[in-house]
């Protein structure tokens, strides 16, 4: 059998956080996938990029997380089972052993580019947690307005699509979508500084723990109107 290949990750809390990412990915979908990007950097070590859909649904929002790692760093591109790399996480270690590749989803292929941002501004990360609370509490109560017999998930979808296809009013250009997403994978945190850009039809929101991406006018569906499973 032939050993899976191994990463060392910078420390003990860089395996913490990429174990905790795909603990939230799970939640949503105990099937998710990730795109994996390993990349050296010249003077040792590198970055692990893992890429993640939020949520189920046609057209969603990416989510990256960037993970350092120490030590000899080859090139990789690779799309594995989110739950199997949680396991092969070891925290105390900070390694983490790479599965066997599976066949990646069709989001998988269709990654943001790497560069051309354009700076959208800098929303106070305060302003844009009250907006997303705001409209959770307003699709809370929509859905919940919806006759039982008519509550299906066409018709909670088509709630949570005409929310988070708001603009977020704390930067012009960006979507709810994209902070709701942000919030949902833990990346919004009190106190942090958030960058939104645009590149082409792409458009992203960047905190200290992670980054969300999405296309602009995305389909139908795309919203978070699903809750996490338990």
């Amino acid at each position: 059998m032939t050993a899976q290949p191994r990463l060392d990750l910078a420390d003990q809390g860089e395996a913490a956080d990429l174990a905790a990412f795909l603990g939230r990915l799970i939640r949503f979908d105990r099937a998710a996938a990730v795109r994996l990007q390993a990349v050296p950097a010249a003077e040792g070590g590198g970055v692990l990029a893992v890429f993640g859909r939020l949520p189920l649904g046609g057209s969603a929002v990416l989510a990256l997380r960037t993970v350092r790692l120490t030590g000899r760093v080859a090139d990789a591109d690779l799309t594995v089972s989110a739950g199997q790399l949680l396991e092969s996480v070891d925290e105390p270690a900070a390694t983490v052993a790479l599965p066997a590749p599976v066949t990646g989803p069709s989001w998988a292929g269709l990654l943001p580019p790497r560069s051309g941002w354009q700076p959208l501004g800098q929303p106070p990360v305060d302003r844009v947690m009250d907006e997303v609370r705001t409209a959770v509490a307003e699709f809370k109560q929509r859905t919940a307005e919806v006759p039982e017999h008519h509550r299906s998930r066409q018709a909670v979808d088509a709630i949570a699509d005409e929310i988070w296809s708001r603009p977020l009013v704390a930067v012009e250009g960006l979507p709810l979508r994209a902070a709701h997403a942000a919030y949902a994978i833990g990346f919004l945190r009190p106190g942090t500084p958030l960058r939104a850009h645009r590149a082409g039809a792409w458009l992203r929101l960047d905190a200290p723990a992670g980054s969300v991406a999405l296309r602009a006018g995305g389909a139908p569906g795309a919203g978070l109107g699903l809750s996490p499973l338990r």
